[in-house]
């Protein structure tokens, strides 16, 4: 049976508590941040073209993705070939039997859905974009910027970013580009649609250095099953 003194000291004891805050968990811990090198100056924000390209964030793009000349993994083909590789997110630029210069790239479901060999037909810098018929039937919204409405003019916000490489096929556009606007967090992985999508500052480049009619060869791979269906 409780006493008068023991009640008192617990309702005492019980009021305390309540005043008391919870005990809050400590927050996660943030990720370490990865240890690279800081961006090459090519990185750097260009402020000389129809419209700003912004700088490519420190500690998002792995240094393996960074513009770079390697050795040539297609020392058959001969200078200013291109050949994109969708598995491993790269573009290779032939410069000799013995060295390419290897870009990063996102690719998209159509960068798996067509292999072979193009022929670079033309380029255009800060290119209109003209989303295929197929794409406004899933996507009306699209409709604005179709082929009979001119498509989307170009800016930052259009997905074709500040250069297109247009690749033929027999005389017959493939529909398939290598284009900027790719968002650094996307750089090599498989994701969303689109062809073969590289930074800015990295498309630019390539464009000054393409020659007109290059041969341009796809390697086939495997589409991911995240991106079945996308595209």
């Amino acid at each position: 049976m409780l006493t008068r003194r023991l009640f008192t000291a617990a309702g005492a004891a019980a009021t305390l508590s309540a005043c008391v805050k919870p005990a809050v968990a400590p927050p996660p811990p943030e990720p370490e941040k990865p240890d690279w090198p800081p961006l090459p100056a090519r990185y750097g924000a260009i402020t000389d073209e129809p419209f700003p390209v912004p700088a490519v964030p420190e500690g998002i793009v792995p240094p393996e993705l960074w513009r770079q000349t390697v050795a040539n993994p297609f020392p058959g083909d001969k200078p200013g070939t291109i050949v994109i590789n969708p598995s491993a997110g790269f573009l290779y630029l032939v410069e000799s039997p013995e060295s390419a210069l290897r870009y990063g790239a996102g690719t998209g479901a159509a960068a798996f859905a067509w292999s072979g060999n193009a022929r670079l037909q033309f380029g255009r810098k800060w290119p209109v974009w003209k989303p295929p018929a197929a794409m406004i039937a899933r996507r009306p919204e699209l409709e604005p910027y179709s082929v009979a409405n001119g498509g989307m003019p170009p800016g930052p916000d259009n997905p074709l970013g500040a250069r297109a490489l247009y690749l033929f096929q027999n005389g017959v556009d493939t529909l398939y580009r290598i284009h900027g606007a790719c968002e650094p967090k996307y750089l090599g992985k498989a994701v969303s649609s689109g062809c073969i999508r590289l930074l800015d500052q990295d498309v630019i480049d390539l464009y000054d250095r393409a020659p007109h009619g290059a041969t341009v060869r796809v390697l086939h791979a495997e589409m991911p099953a995240e991106l079945l269906g996308i595209y």
